[in-house]
Order: structure tokens, then sequence, then C-alpha cells
């Protein structure tokens, strides 16, 4: 009994550390960036950082795809296009607050390009299932780029019809083109999550 009990408790303990993030508290920064949607470089040349925001599935493997691209210089895994304020992921994956999971990308431009970001959103998601990436169901995650500038919104429309047209989907695209609203960070667990676990890929 004194044996079930201790490995009870030892059970409730390291939950709790999960989600208090005590536990893979190891660095999530990108080649050596502050990470955090309010992050921003201070090596010399780089230039003015900018900001995008995408959802596709599970934020878990597609902050990963993101954090593989050089010029990205941050990634944060969150909430946004829903209503509640300060949602928990709990509260999202109830499927009652209209948010979706979402990583925010800060990059700089002169290296990479938001057309080039918009290539790995498509490339690593299927966009023509709703609400449905693999075995993920529900709002949480559907598939949506939340532009923040009018450029932005003009390439994500333009390579959108482009890849329609394109033949590679029988099925038509259903991600939303909308604009960028409260961007909220998601518990630390998290952040980088497949990175701290030494995984590639969710599933």
């Amino acid at each position: 009994m004194k044996q079930k009990v201790s490995v009870g408790v030892i059970y409730i303990l390291l939950e709790m550390a999960l989600s208090l993030g005590v536990i893979f508290v190891e660095s999530c920064s990108s080649k050596g960036i502050e990470s955090g949607a309010n992050a921003h470089s201070s090596r010399k040349g780089e230039g003015k950082m900018e900001k995008a925001t995408f959802a596709a599935g599970c934020f878990w493997g597609v902050e990963a795809a993101f954090r593989e691209i050089d010029g990205v210089t941050s990634t944060t895994a969150g909430y946004t296009g829903g209503h509640l304020k300060n949602p928990t992921y709990k509260d999202v994956c109830s499927g009652t607050t209209g948010h979706a999971e979402a990583v925010q990308v800060l990059y700089n431009p002169s290296v990479v390009s938001y057309e080039k970001l918009l290539d790995v959103f498509w490339q690593i998601h299927d966009p023509t299932t709703k609400n449905r990436q693999g075995p993920d169901v529900g709002e949480q995650y559907r598939s949506a780029i939340f532009f923040h500038t009018p450029e932005q919104e003009t390439f994500s429309r333009a390579s959108r019809d482009k890849l329609a047209k394109s033949g590679k989907y029988k099925s038509p695209i259903v991600t939303e083109i909308t604009p960028a609203s409260e961007f909220y960070k998601a518990e630390e667990y998290h952040q980088c999550y497949l990175e701290k676990r030494g995984l590639k890929i969710c599933h």
C-alpha cells in the first residue's frame, strides 16, 4: 500500500511540474535569440524584425518546422483568433473559445521573405481539411493565416490562389486568412515542446 501511495504522489508531482514548466526548462531560444512574441535580435546588421502568425494543427510541430528556417529568430506557441481573454490550454481544448493553436514567428525579412514562410506553411499541413489535421480534430486545429499588414494579406491570398490552381489538391483549400488579433502565449511547457524532448515531428 505504501508503495502505491508513493508512486501516486510522484505522478502527481510530475504532472504539477510539467504544467508549471518546471520540467524541460532548458532554453527555448533559436540561434541565441531570446524567445517570445516580443523578442528581438541585437546582432548588428540584422535590421528590423517582422512578425508572422500561422495556425496549421497542433502547434508543437508547426513551431518546430519554422524554427528550422534560416532568418527566423524566435517562435512562440500560443492561442489566437478567439473571444476569451487569457485562455488556458484546457480552455482552448474545450472547443468553446474560438481560438486556434498558432505559432507567432519573428523573422528577419532581409534573410527570409514572408513568401518563403508561406511556402513552409503550406508544406507542413493539409489545408483542405476543415478543423482537422490528422488525428487532431477541433476548431483549435484549423488552418489559418493571421496577417499583420496589408502586404501579408496580399501575399497570403495570392499564395493560396496559386496553390489552389496548381492541382495539388482535389478538395478546396479551407485555410482562413484573417487579420491578426490578440495572441496569447501558451503555457511554458508547450514552448519548443518537441525540441525539448529530442523529437522532430508529432505524428
